[in-house]
């Protein structure tokens, strides 16, 4: 079969699944979803033996031991995912769920209720786990999802699938629920992205190349999340102790994400006082700083930033760091550089935080907290299955409730428009 058309087969499939999924009863989800978990213990050896030909394959490419890493599926990422689909399941379904109603002067009802989105497509790179999370996110939000992960983990995502599926066989939900695309050609990319007759949403997860490639190339809306250039300001009025444990854990405690700080901003009336041993504490932890004149007058030993530098996603042990004169600079800093993503101020003066929580645009903002908590297991929400960086249709984690949408719905007694 021609890639076109097997893509389009997997398309169609979906787009049934969807309409079934959408009235798909609560107890038959949570029950699919521990079955799956279920089943990723007691078949591990299956899973890893399918695991162990992409690794075989990284490592003859000379693939980097992080990359490696990544794609290996151990004992513990097992166990992970099965947990994870349990916590799932443990979840409140959002699909059907009525957020509001309200009486008209005609004696009309109006209300608004949660409905899957219908068919998601996610396309990713490296983790296989992704393809287990994605999925049991999508189910229960009651979307049917297209999986294209990384040609470097194809033998572990399709059989992570097949165990999928083997679970929704089991208890009689649609098979095209949860389906990869089983080809490692890259044409199979460019081919679903113009399948929007039957996909909904685009979901890519990567690096930025990726989601500009998608984002240029799609005829589906999707959801954008290119980088993570997050700030914490230290202003003038802040608990300088408490600003070095937000700042120090927002960096060092996992640099390679996409919510760690990128760049550390502080107001020139702490600097002095405040950068010494923070830049030593950071340097002390391996990180390379990178500073403004300001802050290289206060501490020499740091590297001249450019302005490439205000703009940088790291992903590793280096940090810009500005002394800003004001409040406001700090906040056209942001404005300029910032990747919509996560924004902190640590500061004790309470009117100064809600000028920050109001004027600083980014999925989460916060106030005396590191940057590594915009995570939806940190905020209450469960699994997420990404961070969008866009306003529409979700802006920060997208959890279950991410996943749906609202439609209106209206009880009538008879009522006619005059």
């Amino acid at each position: 079969m021609e890639v076109k058309e097997l893509v389009r087969e997997v398309g169609q499939k979906a787009r049934e699944a969807a309409r079934e999924l959408a009235y798909l009863s609560t107890d038959i989800k949570n029950k699919v979803l521990r079955e799956v978990a279920a089943r990723l213990r007691s078949e591990r050896a299956y899973l890893q033996e399918e695991n162990e030909k992409d690794l075989a394959l990284a490592r003859e490419k000379g693939l980097s031991s992080a990359l490696i890493d990544r794609l290996t599926l151990s004992d513990k990422v097992i166990e992970g995912m099965a947990q994870g689909l349990e916590e799932v399941a443990a979840l409140p379904d959002p699909v059907g769920e009525v957020v509001k109603m309200w009486r008209r002067p005609n004696g009309l009802w109006v209300g608004r209720m949660r409905i899957p989105l219908g068919v998601i497509a996610m396309i990713y790179e490296s983790r296989p786990n992704v393809t287990i999370d994605a999925a049991g996110l999508c189910f229960k939000s009651g979307n049917a999802v297209i999986l294209r992960g990384g040609s470097e983990a194809i033998n572990s995502n399709i059989a992570l699938a097949r165990i999928f599926q083997d679970a929704l066989k089991a208890h009689g939900a649609p098979l095209g629920s949860v389906q990869v695309i089983p080809i490692t050609d890259r044409a199979a990319v460019n081919e679903l992205l113009k399948l929007d007759e039957y996909i909904d949403l685009i979901i890519p997860r990567g690096g930025e190349g990726l989601i500009r490639f998608v984002t240029e190339n799609s005829r589906i809306p999707v959801l954008k999340h290119y980088k993570g250039v997050c700030h914490v300001f230290v202003d003038r009025y802040a608990d300088l102790e408490k600003a070095r444990k937000i700042c120090f854990n927002a960096k060092v405690q996992r640099p390679g994400v996409c919510n760690a700080m990128e760049t550390m901003l502080v107001h020139k009336a702490v600097a002095e006082k405040f950068l010494p041993d923070m830049c030593e504490e950071f340097r002390s932890a391996g990180v390379e700083i990178r500073g403004c004149e300001k802050t290289r007058a206060i501490v020499p030993w740091a590297k001249p930033a450019t302005e490439e530098d205000w703009d940088a996603e790291y992903l590793d042990l280096i940090l810009a760091v500005k002394v800003v004169e004001t409040f406001d600079e700090a906040l056209d800093h942001i404005a300029r550089y910032g990747s919509n993503h996560t924004e902190s101020i640590v500061t004790e003066d309470y009117q100064r935080s809600l000028r920050f929580l109001r004027e600083v645009d980014a999925s989460v903002v916060m106030v005396n907290a590191s940057t590594r908590f915009n995570d939806g297991g940190q905020l209450g929400l469960g699994a997420e299955i990404g961070i969008s960086t866009t306003k529409i249709h979700a802006y920060g984690p997208m959890a279950l409730e991410e996943l749906t949408t609202l439609k209106f719905i209206v009880f009538g007694e008879g009522q006619i428009r005059e």
